[in-house]
């Protein structure tokens, strides 16, 4: 489907833009040959696919560890069921927690860690304050895949404790001076259809002309009430019914001779809930879900009230001894609101919002060590420099987390070698070297559980210096089809939530404050079997940390608290597809994951699970992809969550924020996509086709009254496409 198919050629490029050529493989008798791509959706070029794995191009046979791509086809089908990229995700990716069908990815961990968001390699998280609500920063209808690299790693920075998450955008395509593709859908319940009823309206446009080429785009889209399975309305906090978005795209590119390449890019996105309801918190001892009641809901508009990004990217080819450069500017702006906290603050209810800029510049060079084809092997190397601005106030003025001012620079090597043609080694180093400044700042306190309100503390600010020299390594040997093994060790890097630490203070003084960074260890073992049109991926993990970053309820205060202690996660992922007959495409995937931490830190007893915030349930999703006809094409889409029961009730007979128990659901979707004429489809998406009446896993595990809401019942999406 969008995995890592066959042994095929697939690019790895560092600055994640998508301005490199197809490439042609080349076989063993030195002939060259296009090879494609048999999917679930469509069958095309792998050349023409690049993947944001590594810091030099290779092909993904080359790469020791799991990647998930999934397709431009594959994003296309499912954008006809919703346009929730959390939910894609879910369904697309193993290893990825289940969405949770709200604006925020709380809880959505990759491999139960944090997990690095990226559009063309320009980060959108916010690891000095972790909002999480970075996965819904762009619409997927401008993107051109998306790329997922599972397994801490260091390769882009500061934050992919867990992986990355790469938002690839689209490119131009057509020869012509101007061609285009328009795209408009409607949505609404099949369950209570009052008020549910939603559009979307999409409309791109690109072109070539001599040296220049352009790609534009807008999109604008309403969502009406979101139902669940007995018509009722979900309930509304974070929910994303009610909720419009917009996406303004553009890419000009200029191709300065056969060599050299300049590119621009912009993307704006925003997305805000507007509901007419004020929530009702759930009753989670007796499972009644949280509803609403008619009501303008207090404070402004929460979700994202604008996402920028700009970049700029120079890229040069066969310079001085072959060598190549890619060089980027980019810039980044959010401002993410969340919803009102009633009575929670001193001074009267809270509204806050996380402020984020971003500027940075890259290098990297890659040189030929050895072109010859018992020995090839290539050295990539540079350098990232980022300056992050991070806040947390609220929205009325009053400093919740005070402005925190990082400066990242972070020189890189890293070399591959290709023996024999089977087999790969890959090595590499990077030294990570962060100055946080934060300015002096009087914390505002908090109301707990038993109604006190502790005193607001003057903290002493300064400045917080983190160094780590972080090492990657794999071996990959791809003789035989049937069994090509791989092995890898890599390291990820993370400041840890500096921000929640400072607006927890309980100290005086900056120095004082636990705000010592994470570093992980992540160790994977794989192989990838293949034979005519069945392949099979297996691959185990182990993710350790001598500091964690769990956010632990505590009982006595009714707040979170983070834990520092040390953590183990394990798991394994695999994934199967095999086309069964030429029209007729099945996949499937099963992950499991869990974790322990060593609260007693004696260097080896993991005694205390993860809670749900970090481990999710284990996953299972398939699919069925059939043409039974030129012109239509048919697929049936399964994600299982199974269980998951870790944790005692507490003295009041629930379960403590977090740890809430998770019980099992089952969810299929069904689209299906007629062409009418060449350039005219017809699309029909069936959410929740069988309208599976059931709780998220992160309502059930979260303990959230306000949010411990239902699941959309079974919904649908009409839609129609002309291309010209």
């Amino acid at each position: 489907m969008h995995h890592t198919l066959n042994k095929r050629l697939f690019l790895v490029l560092f600055s994640g833009c998508s301005i490199t050529a197809p490439l042609m493989a080349q076989n063993k008798s030195g002939e060259h040959k296009k090879d494609t791509l048999t999917t679930a959706n469509t069958q095309k070029t792998l050349g023409e696919i690049v993947v944001s794995a590594s810091r030099k191009p290779v092909t993904l046979d080359n790469v020791p560890s799991s990647v998930t791509v999934i397709t431009k086809k594959t994003l296309e089908s499912d954008m006809t069921i919703n346009t929730d990229v959390t939910d894609i995700l879910a369904r697309e990716v193993p290893g990825l927690a289940p969405g949770t069908q709200t604006n925020s990815n709380v809880g959505q961990t990759l491999r139960g860690r944090s997990v690095l968001i990226m559009i063309d390699g320009i980060p959108q998280s916010t690891p000095l304050r972790n909002g999480e609500v970075d996965m819904r920063s762009i619409d997927p209808g401008v993107l051109e895949r998306i790329d997922v690299l599972k397994g801490a790693t260091a390769i882009y920075g500061n934050g992919a404790t867990g992986g990355l998450i790469n938002y690839i955008t689209a490119t131009p395509r057509e020869n012509k001076i101007i061609s285009g593709r328009t795209t408009i859908n409607t949505t609404g319940s099949l369950t209570s259809l009052k008020n549910s009823v939603g559009g979307r309206i999409s409309q791109m446009l690109q072109g070539k002309y001599k040296k220049f080429d352009y790609i534009v785009s807008g999109v604008a889209e309403e969502t009406g009430e979101y139902k669940d399975a007995k018509g009722k309305l979900v309930g509304p906090n974070y929910s994303l019914g009610e909720t419009d978005s917009y996406n303004a795209f553009a890419k000009l590119g200029y191709q300065v001779s056969s060599r050299q390449r300049l590119q621009l890019m912009y993307n704006y996105y925003r997305s805000q809930q507007n509901s007419n309801y004020n929530v009702v918190n759930g009753d989670i001892a007796n499972g009644i879900p949280a509803s609403g009641v008619l009501g303008k809901p207090a404070g402004v508009s929460t979700g994202s009230r604008g996402n920028h990004n700009l970049h700029l990217v120079y890229q040069a080819d066969s310079l001085i001894g072959g060598t190549s450069l890619t060089a980027d500017a980019y810039y980044e702006s959010r401002d993410d609101v969340f919803y009102v906290s009633f009575g929670r603050f001193e001074g009267g209810d809270g509204q806050s919002h996380t402020l984020d800029k971003k500027k940075g510049l890259r290098l990297m060079l890659n040189s030929p060590l050895s072109n010859k084809y018992e020995v090839n092997g290539t050295l990539s190397y540079g350098a990232d420099l980022l300056n992050d601005e991070t806040s947390q106030p609220l929205v009325d003025g009053r400093v919740w987390v005070p402005e925190m001012k990082m400066l990242n620079y972070a020189p890189f090597a890293e070399t591959q070698w290709n023996l024999w043609q089977n087999l790969i080694l890959k090595a590499g180093i990077r030294v990570e070297k962060v100055h946080v400044t934060v300015d002096d700042y009087n914390t505002l306190p908090l109301t707990g559980a038993n109604g006190a309100i502790p005193p607001s503390i003057r903290v002493k600010g300064g400045d917080l210096d983190y160094t780590a020299t972080l090492f990657n390594a794999g071996i990959r040997y791809n003789r035989l089809p049937i069994f090509m093994p791989y092995f890898s060790f890599s390291q990820g890097f993370s400041v840890s939530d500096v921000g929640l630490a400072l607006r927890d203070s309980k100290v005086n003084d900056l120095k004082k404050i636990n705000t010592e960074a994470v570093l992980v260890n992540n160790y994977e073992l794989g192989f990838v079997s293949e034979h005519k049109k069945f392949r099979f991926e297996l691959s185990g993990f182990i993710s350790t940390s001598k500091l964690g970053a769990d956010m632990i309820f505590d009982p006595n205060t009714g707040l979170f608290n983070v834990s520092r202690t040390p953590e183990r996660i394990y798991g394994f992922e695999a994934a199967i597809t095999y086309q069964a007959l030429h029209n007729l495409d099945i996949s499937a995937s099963y992950s499991y994951l869990e974790g322990k931490a060593d609260t007693a830190k004696t260097g080896g007893s993991y005694n205390v699970y993860l809670n749900g915030r970090r481990i999710a349930p284990p996953k299972v999703s398939a699919a069925i992809n059939y043409r039974p006809l030129k012109a239509l094409e048919v697929r049936l889409q399964y994600m299982g969550v199974n269980g998951r029961n870790r944790f005692e009730k507490n003295s009041k007979g629930v379960y403590n924020g977090n740890e809430g128990r998770v019980k099992a659901y089952n969810l299929v979707n069904l689209n299906a996509n007629y062409k009418i004429t060449p350039h005219t489809m017809l699309t029909l998406g069936i959410e929740n086709l069988f309208n599976e009446d059931y709780f998220p896993a992160r309502a059930q595990w979260f303990m959230i009254p306000n949010q411990y809401a239902k699941g959309r019942g079974a919904a649908f999406n009409i839609g129609i496409a002309v291309n010209y």
